[in-house]
């Protein structure tokens, strides 16, 4: 059984030094690739960003700071809710900085999200088949 999640939150972005704004994030989950979540966000149809990100590291940042990459994630608190706060960093700017935006979700959200891949494949049952990897890979796909 292949049982696909897919969640659409509205979320708030932060680029620059702009105010936060609503766009929409399309959170899906593919058993077939076990360890990552895909996050597509959107603003009016628009695809703005698509990141893969590893599932055990969203579920990590619900709870505590994590990543010192590209992406990085932690909890934070706003008002009487809490938030799932998702720093990415993109390419490099003519500048010499790189693009950098910030987003926003209900923490509650995305951790109904997760609760949902976890009843498809729970932590630490991912089962991944190296044999189709590397047939790929030889394949060049």
């Amino acid at each position: 059984m292949n049982s696909f999640v897919h969640k659409t939150l509205v979320v708030e972005l932060q680029a620059g030094d702009t105010e936060r704004f609503p766009v929409l994030a399309h959170l899906s989950y593919d058993p077939s690739d076990p360890f990552a979540v895909t996050v597509v966000f959107t603003l009016d149809g628009r695809v703005l960003a698509r990141w893969q990100l590893d599932r055990e590291m969203v579920t990590d940042g619900l709870t505590r700071p994590v990543g010192i990459g590209d992406v990085r994630l932690r909890p934070q608190a706003r008002g009487v809710g809490r938030e799932l706060r998702m720093e990415f960093l993109g390419e490099a700017r003519a500048d010499g900085g790189r693009h950098h935006a910030v987003v926003f979700a209900w923490a509650e959200a995305v951790g109904g999200f997760l609760t949902e891949t976890h009843r498809v494949v729970p932590p630490g049952c991912e089962e991944v088949r190296v044999d189709d990897f590397l047939a790929d890979v030889f394949a060049g796909s």
